[in-house]
């Protein structure tokens, strides 16, 4: 039986969440980065972005910044898939930062999942948007 502390991804709205949701709470939220890892990670996951592999400790390094920095964020899924196993989503998150500035990227990820719906692994590619 899965904790009630754990997401995981069972369906598309489940997805829609994670890709919405996780990256507001990891900037925004209250909560601990590595709970709200916990939360949607399988413990040993692995998280390759533009083939760089981000561990659990370089994710919640990662936060700090994100908290300090940013000041909305929003997220536009196009398209998504999920399996029992895996997940697929193309989307494009755009932040607004302290300095006014926005910056947006268009991001491709494929990713598997544990029998409980976290994510074991995600392989995604980003490409940044021009923005005016």
């Amino acid at each position: 039986m899965t904790p009630p502390d754990i997401a995981g991804i069972h369906t598309e709205a489940d997805l829609t969440e994670f890709l919405t949701h996780y990256p507001e709470r990891m900037a925004f939220g209250d909560e601990a980065p590595g709970d709200i890892l916990d939360r949607w990670f399988a413990p040993d996951f692995e998280f390759r972005n533009d083939g760089i592999t981000l561990d659990r400790q370089r994710l919640i390094d990662h936060a700090r910044p994100a908290r300090r920095n940013v000041r909305r964020l929003h997220v536009e899924p196009h398209s998504m898939m999920l399996s029992d196993k895996g997940i697929a989503a193309h989307y494009t998150l755009a932040a607004t930062m302290r300095t006014g500035n926005l910056l947006a990227t268009e991001i491709y990820l494929t990713g598997r999942l544990a029998p409980d719906g976290r994510i074991t692994t995600i392989d995604q590619c980003t490409r940044i948007l021009p923005t005016e």
